[in-house]
């Protein structure tokens, strides 16, 4: 079934902005511009860029796509991250989603669900980062994801289909990698068993979907967090306890008990689950919170060291549960 009713209902956080003017090369700094680049963008994903007015050398890269009914310019808008990326140095990367029923992500086709698939969203986005990269001397060992709702969705196909690309994901509201895949690879196929939470697997089940998107891949993995409201009525909320399933199964951690809890943070009733020593996967439950979580910028910004300005800052390949070991191993494989 396309396109169906909680679509249509999921809020609009945001503000509507006017449309920028096309730029063919770079942006201008201290602005938010519509980037019209030569790259293979299989789906016509729309690409608008933030520079900020003082960038350091290698700036780092965050993506922030949109929710069901937005568009990139609503999150522009209605986070703080191109504020941020005044104070810090980072470029902002705002994707626009090619549907225009819905302005939904694909989340469900074969080719989004794989390494360079040759006909998905998350191919178009990934390759706005190597665009940026080559073009602003970006830092590729610092390239982060964070998203709501079907923007969440993304996060997790990036960080599962992209983990030679991306450091860290932070998912608000979102189900598993591979959990809205439709039967026949198709395109915007709505999945009611995974909305439900009638979809469940086990670490290993979860670990070989994640897997079998990039073959013979067996590298560092990005970290990764996430949060769900208990009381979310468009994506069940057994969709977090799948989603801590799946990536504790993919790090090589023990999902079966959280390492430390943390209760009230980052607000009242919100309580934090940490697995692993090394903190490489964090899932937030959100206490009688609705699908309209919102996005909390202070977190993601602490979980990629975005604040980080120095030499020494979290980047791909350092630390993990899996290892330092796996850097020598991956560094020809990576697609930046």
């Amino acid at each position: 079934m396309l396109f169906p009713t909680w679509r249509r209902l999921i809020p609009a956080w945001g503000i509507s902005a006017p449309l920028l003017h096309d730029e063919a090369h770079k942006s201008s700094t201290g602005s938010l511009q519509k980037i019209e680049a030569d790259f293979y963008n299989p789906t016509n994903v729309g690409f608008y860029l933030y520079v900020p007015k003082k960038l350091p050398q290698t700036p780092p890269i965050l993506v922030s796509p949109h929710w069901c009914h937005g568009e990139a310019l609503q999150v522009y808008n209605s986070s703080s991250f191109a504020t941020l990326s005044e104070k810090y140095g980072f470029l902002v990367i705002y994707p626009d989603s090619p549907n225009l029923a819905d302005k939904c992500w694909d989340v469900s086709s074969k080719g989004t669900l794989s390494h360079q698939g040759a006909s998905g969203d998350s191919l178009g986005i990934v390759n706005m980062v190597q665009w940026t990269i080559k073009q602003y001397g970006a830092d590729a060992g610092r390239v982060f994801v964070t998203g709501i709702s079907s923007g969440a969705m993304m996060t997790n196909v990036l960080v599962g289909a992209y983990p030679d690309v991306f450091a860290a994901g932070t998912a608000f509201a979102g189900v598993p990698f591979g959990c809205f895949a439709s039967p026949d690879g198709s395109r915007d196929y709505w999945n009611s068993d995974c909305a439900t939470g009638k979809i469940t697997h086990t670490g290993s089940e979860w670990k070989a979907i994640v897997e079998a998107a990039y073959p013979g891949y067996n590298g560092w993995r990005p970290k990764v967090q996430v949060f769900h409201g208990t009381a979310d009525e468009v994506l069940n909320y057994e969709n977090l306890e799948q989603e801590i399933i799946e990536w504790t199964a993919v790090l090589g951690i023990d999902g079966s008990k959280p390492s430390s809890i943390v209760y009230d943070t980052p607000k009242t009733n919100w309580t934090k689950y940490v697995y692993g020593e090394e903190d490489w996967f964090e899932a937030y439950s959100a206490w009688n919170v609705t699908h309209n979580i919102g996005n909390h910028e202070d977190v993601a910004m602490a979980w990629f060291d975005l604040t980080c300005t120095k030499d020494d800052c979290f980047r791909w390949g350092k630390g993990g549960p899996l290892g330092d070991s796996l850097k020598n191993s991956t560094k020809s494989s990576r697609a930046v």
